[in-house]
């Protein structure tokens, strides 16, 4: 019984220390901020999108005219958060801003 005991208590504690491992924070994709958004103004060309946000992390094939900035952020053992920017053109030049940077995007 004795034995019993000291493999459950032993599990038990091992289960918590586990748990307790640390784990890393993970960027992934394109930084941006309310700074740069605001700079962005329709009628910019593709050029000047590109020296305020950089290159799109997403440029469709299919739809030329559409760049997507995708960011996300995992901190720990903390939910996902990510924040998604969509950039439409006709042509070089850039016609909407479409974004959830206002509403940020909580992942599970």
């Amino acid at each position: 019984m004795r034995r019993v005991r000291i493999l459950i208590i032993s599990l038990f504690f091992s289960q918590m220390i586990l748990g307790c491992a640390y784990k890393p924070d993970v960027q992934q994709g394109n930084t941006f901020d309310e700074k740069q958004i605001s700079q962005l103004k329709v009628g910019m060309t593709r050029q000047q999108v590109v020296f305020v946000m950089g290159t799109a992390l997403l440029q469709d094939p299919f739809h030329k005219d559409r760049w997507d900035y995708v960011y996300s952020l995992a901190k720990g053992h903390a939910k996902a958060e990510r924040k998604l920017l969509t950039l439409y053109f006709t042509g070089d030049t850039l016609t909407k801003i479409d974004g959830s940077q206002v509403a940020k995007i909580t992942l599970e």
